[in-house]
């Protein structure tokens, strides 16, 4: 596998796209730390290194679409992949080399965010305010989110031949999973109740018994949101940007369990795979 690994890297090496999207990553993690720097000094609200620092898990759900779907695209439309398996490489070996090329390439996205927005934002807004063993595990799970999304990708790519509709598929898979993390982040921080009041004929304002909240989830349909807002990589993406896991220990458990779920069924599937 060592070779096809060196040839994937080889081609990401001179892709354009991933190119592109390395240069996107520094100029938003330099863009994030200069507009707090101008709000702090314009508005004068105080705006801390935590607040954009994390912004990449949002961006990184997007980018791994785009790249995954056509740099693997690439190789059906080529022929590639179907030339590797004819002269005998193995295919768990093929889909594996293509999992770790795409995960390495979402995992230096994210570290090139991290890197820019470091060199632009300590200067500009000083340390974080968090422990840094809170900053060290929002770090991990924004690495293993890319991983994670990288395997998700990869298996759609490996399973579909045709590179428009894999683009497609990734990119409104990708849309999907963070406007469902942002719907069920909306709905378990909905207050449990309203304050009400009444105005008397006098114009005073009067307190009453607050209303409740039909919107507001409970029971077992509030364990259920929780759940998936932990597991699934859009709730993930949501979280990590806002730091505001309840379990962020929980995350990083999530994300293998998902890689190495869909890392099998893809493997499992792409071995039985007609390639034309």
């Amino acid at each position: 596998m060592s070779r096809l690994l060196a040839a994937n890297l080889l081609r990401l090496k001179k892709s354009i796209l991933f190119r592109m999207e390395m240069i996107l990553m520094v100029v938003l993690g330099i863009y994030v730390a200069v507009v707090s720097y101008i709000s702090i000094k314009e508005d004068g609200v105080s705006i801390s290194l935590d607040n954009g620092f994390f912004h990449c898990a949002i961006v990184i759900l997007i980018l791994a679409a785009a790249l995954c779907s056509l740099y693997l695209g690439t190789e059906y439309s080529d022929g590639t992949l179907r030339n590797k398996v004819v002269i005998g490489r193995r295919r768990s070996s093929v889909y594996l080399a293509n999992l770790i090329t795409c995960a390495l390439a979402c995992i230096i996205l994210c570290a090139l965010y991290f890197a820019a927005s470091l060199c632009a934002g300590l200067p500009l807004l000083g340390p974080f305010e968090r422990d840094p063993r809170q900053i060290a595990v929002y770090v991990l799970c924004t690495f293993l989110l890319a991983l994670t999304l990288s395997a998700l990708f990869t298996l759609a790519a490996m399973l579909i031949q045709n590179k428009a509709v894999t683009v497609a598929v990734c990119l409104l898979g990708s849309f999907f999973l963070l406007l469902s993390g942002i719907y069920m982040d909306s709905r378990l921080h909905e207050p449990e109740t309203y304050p009400a009041y009444s105005l008397t004929v006098n114009g005073e304002v009067l307190p009453q018994d607050d209303i409740p909240n039909p919107y507001y989830l409970r029971g077992n349909t509030r364990k259920v949101y929780e759940f998936l807002l932990d597991f699934l990589p859009g709730g993930q993406a949501i979280q990590i940007d806002t730091k505001t896991a309840a379990h962020p220990e929980r995350l990083p458990l999530y994300a293998v369990i998902i890689t190495v779920l869909t890392t099998g069924c893809g493997i499992y599937l792409f071995n039985r795979k007609d390639l034309r």
